[in-house]
């Protein structure tokens, strides 16, 4: 647990310092304010309206607390184990077998779960996967990932920056920056690719420690596991394809992801492989 909340701030700063060098690099203080400016307000609008725009676009509706009593009991007595208050419990009509947690801190928080999931779980499969998505709360991932975001953003939007400077600015202009072709190229085309990388590093780190935190919370490593196993399975039965960017972007959100990623597109995966992840679950059980 702890190696994977150190490796997040390890890769945060190495994400933040390479902002700043960048920034500085294409505009100075000036440029880096504007770019950091710019990440913020666009984040911060997802930061605290994500949840509702999220639980609208996949269609949910609040959970039945009838019907699905036994989902309301799992969850606060997970809750109260993880110290937690209770979350609003959704429904997505999907035959899509997945679930995902989302909301700005842990007292505007949201667990949603498909239909299809529902039907092939058992109790303690279930029990295992709500634990993994009230331990991204717990863990404020939501935050952590918007914080990666804003980051990733602004050094994109440094680039852009860079690259109409080329385009409209002068040579001299280049020079007063300290630039040159080579490292402005650099700028342009790597930059905002290792910024992705450094984000989908962060997204699967806090895959694995949402493993490993709702593992202990439910005292069930081997059943979490299990519903992993069939909701991996499941995904590959039927693949999706997002049927929009907005779609894809929130394919981080889902304890799997829903959508089908072909030839290379498994390098820039928010998820990490279901094979390390099982193998990991597993070796804990092994060990309690």
């Amino acid at each position: 647990m702890y190696f994977n909340r150190i490796k997040t701030m390890m890769l945060l700063v190495i994400m933040s310092s390479l902002f700043f060098l960048v920034g500085y690099f294409v505009g100075g203080k000036n440029g880096l304010t504007i770019a950091f400016v710019m990440a913020c307000v666009f984040n911060f609008i997802t930061y605290f309206f994500s949840d509702k725009m999220v639980l609208a676009m996949y269609g949910a509706k609040p959970l039945d607390a009838v019907r699905y009593k036994w989902i309301y009991e799992i969850v606060e007595e997970l809750c109260f184990q993880a110290k937690l208050p209770m979350p609003k419990l959704w429904l997505i009509p999907d035959d899509t077998a997945n679930a995902f947690a989302t909301g700005r801190n842990p007292a505007h928080a949201s667990v949603a779960v498909t239909e299809g999931i529902l039907e092939i779980l058992d109790a303690d499969e279930m029990r295992g996967v709500l634990a993994h998505e009230m331990s991204h709360v717990k863990n404020r991932d939501i935050l952590v990932c918007t914080v990666a975001a804003t980051l990733a953003a602004a050094i994109s939007y440094l680039a852009h920056m860079m690259q109409w400077a080329m385009i409209f600015g002068s040579s001299r202009d280049r020079e007063n920056r300290g630039g040159g072709l080579l490292p402005a190229l650099a700028i342009i085309i790597i930059t905002p690719l290792a910024a992705t990388l450094l984000q989908l590093a962060i997204s699967r780190s806090r895959e694995y420690l949402a493993d490993e935190t709702g593992a202990n919370t439910c005292h069930d490593p081997l059943a979490l596991a299990s519903a992993l196993e069939k909701l991996h399975s499941s995904a590959h039965r039927r693949p999706h394809e997002a049927g929009s960017p907005a779609e894809a972007a929130t394919a981080s959100l889902f304890i799997v992801n829903p959508f089908s990623m072909k030839g290379i597109m498994h390098l820039l995966s928010t998820h990490p492989p279901m094979e390390e992840r099982v193998k990991r679950l597993r070796a804990m059980a092994r060990r309690k």
